[in-house]
């Protein structure tokens, strides 16, 4: 069956009924599958495989490097906006992938032995650290300065007076905690349990530092059983360009990013397609393409010459934050659009992953979206509410909620317009709005929270992957009035009981 038949689309049909998430609802199917035993993962490139398949949008106040690490320690995947400098978009990538390797944190932050204890205490104040490597001008490591070391220190003092020496420090050469490639964390155990330590110093073979490992970061590794990482053990991470910024995409391809994403509303613009089939000769990331919502605009690409097409991004008109379909009469729905895209990967036999991006919600809708051909979704709204999200909290009546904008916004195509020469003129009105969404907490309870939800989802399919999931999603069409059956109804939530009880 075809995915947009599942949806009661027709062909041939000059006025096609565009169906959206709240016009349908999945139907159960017989199952024999609990939901811990499905298998949400799913390939994006040939080459990376993410177990939880949520994708952060490339906003500026949605994806920064700090969301691209937190997403990765998760199985998932975040995309680095390109709404800031080359330079910056570039140093970004470099802090996710020099972030950590296979559970060694590279490129730790250190301070020379004459650094004043100061500096230090603001250094380990600002980054949330509680202890730094001591490295001398010919980067030898000669100490280790800890909040222990400055509680009652002098703070005009240098860091060489407070100090633990190397001749005190514990390290261990990186050849001897890694096996074919990856971190035995019951060695690294030992050893800190051993030596009653928390921080253990990484060397290589020149006893020059490498890497930090800290005891904290250990219990991460063993509570977060997914983690996106590239085949060097680097964690993973996305990046976008202008489908016209030849230059950005070689200097982040040659950070290592894993997959580009070309960012433009309309996909379907001929000399978009043909300057990626340039770029796409001269990286050697993978590409997502992007946005396109019709088969139509799936086939162009597909037939297209860019070097390998990996991914296609869907979706036109469905943000939170976009007016695109208001104030130009242009939109499909992202769960019609998902379909039909889906078909044309489907009828040309094509090893393209498809990414669901826009008018998602909550789980029911992404769960939706796979059932009609989305390897993954794309979400802004969902993760601008998160502390890792880089934008401002703000209190309204005392409720924290965070700022979100959409990268279509008036004050969004300002600040492009002053560092991107490759988006100048092409946009004289603005297709997003500004706003605030509610604050939820961490990317890492969230992401947890609608992996479990998806996968109570296949449990109630039948679905024990993505692929069956496709197979067996069935959908029934709801009326305004089955849309309200479908919420919780005729109770008095207890959030709000203690409101009525202050009334009388």
């Amino acid at each position: 069956m075809r995915f947009a038949e599942k949806l009661g689309m027709k062909y041939n049909n000059a006025f096609n009924e565009h169906l959206s998430f709240d016009d349908v609802s999945l139907l159960p199917r017989s199952s024999d599958l609990e939901p811990s035993e499905a298998d949400i993962s799913a390939w994006i490139t040939p080459e990376h495989l993410l177990a939880i398949p949520f994708i952060s949008s490339p906003m500026d106040r949605v994806t920064e490097s700090e969301m691209c690490i937190a997403l990765a320690r998760e199985g998932a995947l975040g995309v680095l906006h390109r709404n800031n400098p080359m330079q910056v978009e570039v140093d970004m990538a470099k802090k996710v992938k020099r972030e950590e390797i296979s559970g060694i944190i590279r490129d730790p932050l250190t301070v020379t032995p004459d650094t004043p204890i100061s500096t230090v205490i603001r250094i380990m104040r600002e980054k949330n650290i509680s202890g730094l490597p001591v490295i001398d001008k010919s980067d030898n490591l000669v100490g280790i300065i800890t909040n222990r070391d400055v509680i009652a220190a002098n703070p005009d003092s240098p860091v060489n007076k407070e100090m633990t020496p190397k001749e005190k420090l514990v390290t261990t050469l990186e050849k001897d905690i890694l096996e074919n490639g990856k971190l035995n964390t019951e060695k690294v155990k030992q050893l800190l349990h051993f030596h009653r330590i928390e921080k253990l110093l990484v060397l290589n073979e020149l006893k020059k530092l490498t890497g930090l490992i800290t005891l904290k970061d250990i219990k991460r590794l063993e509570d977060s059983p997914y983690v996106s990482r590239d085949s060097e053990g680097r964690l993973m991470v996305g990046a976008s360009i202008s489908p016209f910024d030849h230059e950005r995409a070689i200097r982040l391809d040659l950070v290592g990013v894993d997959i580009l994403v070309i960012d433009i509303a309309h996909g379907m613009n001929v000399k978009a397609i043909k300057s990626v089939e340039k770029i796409s000769k001269d990286v050697n990331s993978w590409i997502m393409y992007g946005n396109i919502a019709t088969e139509e605009a799936a086939e162009q690409v597909i037939t297209s010459d860019i070097n390998k097409l990996a991914s296609l991004r869907v979706g036109l008109g469905g943000g939170s934050i976009c007016q695109t379909t208001q104030v130009t009469g242009v939109g499909v729905t992202t769960l019609s659009a998902t379909a039909l895209v889906a078909d044309a990967v489907q009828e040309h036999d094509a090893n393209i992953s498809i990414v669901a991006d826009g008018g998602i919600r909550g789980s029911g809708d992404l769960a939706k979206a796979i059932g009609v051909g989305a390897s993954a979704v794309m979400c802004g709204y969902l993760f601008s509410g998160t502390d890792e999200a880089p934008s401002e909290k703000v209190y309204i009546r005392g409720v924290p909620m965070k700022r979100y904008r959409g990268m279509a916004s008036p004050s969004a195509i300002r600040e492009r317009y002053a560092v991107d020469r490759y988006t100048r003129g092409t946009k004289e009105i603005a297709e997003g709005i500004e706003g605030v969404v509610s604050y939820r907490g961490s990317v890492r309870t969230l992401v947890r929270d609608l992996a479990a939800a998806l996968k109570a989802t296949y449990g109630y399919v039948g679905a024990r992957n993505t692929k069956e999931m496709w197979e067996k999603a069935r959908y029934a069409k709801r009326t305004m009035v089955g849309v309200r059956e479908g919420l919780p109804h005729d109770v008095i939530p207890e959030t709000q009981f203690q409101d009525l009880y202050d009334t009388f």
